[in-house]
Order: C-alpha cells, then structure tokens, then sequence
C-alpha cells in the first residue's frame, strides 16, 4: 500500500563503531556451484553483535529483542526509509501521533533521531531502552527480568495497538516467533533456538485470541477471517453493491508487519484502511472494513468505491514474506470475491495498486508473483510431491531461484518427500531422471532441480501452477 522503500542500506562502519562505543559505555540508570554441494558456512552478523550489546546494556533478554524485530521487519531497516505507519529501522521505531516510541528512544538512550531512524545498532539499542523502560513501570525486577515470559505486557506496550485483541496479537506474535525459533540471514546471520515459554499476559489473558472466540470476533463476510474494525474516520460508509458495483480487487502490501497494519487501520491519524490483511507467515487473515464499505486504500474515489483492498504483510522489495500460504489464503479469499459480485478472474480487474490510475504506489512490486497467483485464483491449486533421489551423491542443493546461478539456501536429503508448490523453467540440469529445465518450488525462494526428482510425472505435473 505504500512507497517501495529503496535498496540501500546504512554504512557497515558507522553501525560497528557505535556498537563499540556503547559497548564500552557505562550504563545509563533508567526508570553458484553444482547441484549438490554442501552450502557454506554462516557468516558472522553485525546485527547479532548489536543485539548482544544493547540486550546487556539495558537487561533485556537478547532472544526477546531479536523476535521483536524479526516480527516487526525480518530486521530489515530499508535504510532508514519509514514504514506505512512512520516506523523506523529492524526494530521499528515510530513516530506518529498515537505511537512515539522513537521520540522515547531518544530521550532514553540520548542518540539523535537521525541515528535511531538510519542507523541499526542505533536503532536497536533505542528498542532495548525503551522495552526496558516499559518493564521498570511494569514494577518487573532485576529477577523478574531474567523470565522472558514476564515481558509480555512490554512487548503488547512497545507495539502501541488500542484495541487489546490487537495489542494480544502484537505480542502473541513475538513469543510465537520465540517459541518456534528462526534464522535471519540479513547482513550475516542471527539465531533465535526455539524453546519453551510461558507467556505471562495479565490483563491480556482474558482477551480471545482474534478470531477465536467471542461473540462478534469473526467476520461476517468471509468464514475465515477474524474482526477488527478500522477506525470509522478511516473508511467510508455504504450501501455496495447496491449504490457502486464492485469491478476489482486491488492487490496491496503493507509495508509493515500484520498486527501492526491492523492496528494502524484503527489509528485516527491513519485516514487509510483497507478491507483485509493476510499474515505472511500462514495466511491468516482480518477484515477491517466490510465489503459493503468504500476503505481508502487506492489513492483514487473512483476506484476505492468499485473496488475491495486486500492488503499482504510484508515490503515490496523482500520476496521472502511472500509465502505460499499466503498466496494461497489470498487467492481463495479473492476467488471469493469475484463469484460473489460477479469480477472477471483476470488482470483487468485483479490489479495491483501501482496499476490504479494516478497512483503514487509501487505494490504489490516486482517480487509478487502475478502468475502464480491468478492461477490460484481460477481454480490451479493443486501441491504435488516428489521423492528426491540423487543416485547417492548427497544431499541436493535448495536454491532461491530456478537455476544453478541463484544462491544455496539449504540442502534436501537423498530419499527425502518434498511438496511441490508450483514449477517453472531455468537452468537446464542432467540427474537421475535425465536431463531437465523444470525447477520445483518447495517453499518461499526455494527451489530444486526436477531432474533429482521422482513426481511420478515426466516433465509438469497436472494441476500445479507454474511459478
């Protein structure tokens, strides 16, 4: 829904030379290859040292830190550029009129905006002070500290929802993430190890996880997605169909994370909103605004009355939130749509944002995939699966694209079943079933050879879509 942050990124030297120096700082006292070569090691990360010091500087549990921000932005800063709410760097800080946690950050830690907005170990150093200062008003103790699950209601602060459904999904999110562990490879690589917590919610506790229970959590248009209203100066009230036809579906993304756009959409100062919002990480969905309602999501009157946003987690320019759940969630969500108010199933009428007439927007951008996404929308939604078999060789090399020139993201055992999203051509290889230019796509930028694939099928298989 917003502007295509650029590709650029913060100098390395400036970031490694402030870790250091808040590293030895006192303190504040606060309230390409073969197909089946091994892949290479993980290089070390400046962001996993920023981590390190800004969690021991402020005493704040280092995992809890690093989920917050993969939750928020994948720890992607976009140079500095802003998010759809105002928000800043891996750990987004923002500056808005409902959230300051940027301002906050200042204040705490006594680095310059300028820092905190460009510049990462600025950045997440001003996070751990702020979610410090939240678990100093909390009342949590030098001991109380040292239990993560104890940092919940910081966590649901830091995110700045006022709907407590919202603020429960916001921080849900993060121990999620903590309990489910996960891997950045941004600027090297950080770790989170999965582990046991037990989230202490409070006051939280007696909220229904949205969309699972209570009376008026679900909506009313569509089965599976969950309520959670914008707020009503962000949209406009009617009366749709019967007093505009609805003739597209306007494809969006959020230039954010999923809690935080659906609290954005309920933020006063937003003034925009959008219909639904699909989560990258399993197609969860929540309706923001009826159907029969004109949300402001297109920059255009005309086609916000005749149209249904639908906005996807994620930026423009990291195709890694575009998962196949996603898509998949989406797809039928829009499939929906269209039998429903009677919209042709092709290009003309599900767009893009930058395709409405006027538009000042660059999404859903050149990583989302509009072929394998309108064939999910006509009814191609079969996932096939193959045995791979490498003749013994070894483990068979994952790629993020189709062919042997994209990068190793990891390896698949010999003799191991893989599901098969969608298929495409690339790099001619010859292995165990002969000589092929069919890549299988077996999860988000992850994709193997067909050649050293047993699918039953010699060459495409029925019913997958191509990629």
């Amino acid at each position: 829904m917003r502007l295509r942050f650029p590709l650029r990124r913060p100098n390395r030297l400036v970031g490694t030379m402030l870790i250091l120096t808040l590293g030895l700082s006192a303190p504040p006292v606060l309230a390409a290859g073969p197909a089946f070569a091994a892949p290479g090691g993980a290089a070390a990360s400046p962001l996993s040292a920023a981590f390190a010091t800004a969690a021991a500087r402020y005493d704040v549990p280092r995992d809890l830190l690093v989920a917050l921000g993969y939750a928020e932005t994948r720890l992607d800063g976009h140079g500095g550029t802003p998010s759809a709410s105002g928000g800043y760097g891996p750990m987004h800080l923002t500056t808005n009129p409902s959230v300051r946690t940027l301002d906050e950050a200042a204040t705490l830690t006594g680095l310059e905006r300028a820092a905190l907005r460009t510049d990462p170990a600025a950045n997440i150093t001003g996070a751990a002070a702020v979610l410090r200062s939240y678990a100093d008003r909390a009342g949590l103790t030098a001991a109380d500290r040292k239990d993560i699950g104890r940092w919940y209601g910081s966590v649901a602060r830091y995110g700045g929802a006022t709907d407590p459904a919202v603020a429960r999904l916001y921080a849900d999110t993060v121990y999620d993430l903590l309990v489910a562990g996960f891997t950045s490879s941004r600027d090297g690589t950080v770790t989170v190890t999965g582990r046991r917590v037990v989230p202490q919610r409070g006051e939280l506790a007696r909220v229904p996880a949205l969309g699972t229970g209570g009376v008026g959590t679900m909506s009313t248009d569509y089965g599976p997605a969950a309520w959670a209203p914008a707020y009503s100066g962000n949209y406009t009230v009617a009366n749709r169909p019967s007093d505009y036809r609805i003739n597209y579906v306007v494809i969006h993304v959020t230039q954010g994370s999923y809690a935080g756009s659906i609290s954005w959409f309920q933020n006063p100062s937003a003034k925009v909103s959008a219909h639904y919002t699909f989560r990258s990480s399993d197609g969860a969905v929540t309706q923001s605004v009826r159907e029969k309602d004109i949300a402001w999501h297109a920059g255009n009157w005309t086609y916000n009355t005749q149209s249904i946003g639908i906005e996807h987690e994620g930026y423009v320019d990291d195709a890694s939130w575009f998962t196949d759940a996603m898509y998949r969630a989406s797809a039928a969500l829009t499939r929906n749509l269209a039998n429903k108010y009677g919209i042709p199933k092709d290009r003309a009428h599900i767009i893009g944002h930058i395709e409405v007439p006027g538009a000042t927007h660059t999404d859903p951008g050149p990583n989302w995939n509009w072929t394998y996404y309108m064939q999910l929308v006509n009814g191609v939604t079969g996932i096939g699966t193959g045995t791979v078999n490498t003749g013994g060789a070894g483990t068979l090399n994952v790629r993020s694209g189709p062919g042997t020139s994209y990068a190793i993201v990891g390896s698949v055992a010999n003799g191991a079943s893989v599901s098969i999203y969608c298929q495409t051509t690339g790099t001619t290889v010859t292995g165990t079933y002969g000589t092929s230019n069919i890549w299988n796509r077996i999860g988000t930028n992850r994709y193997i050879a067909d050649a050293y694939v047993l699918t039953g099928h010699d060459g495409f298989i029925p019913n997958v879509p191509r990629c």
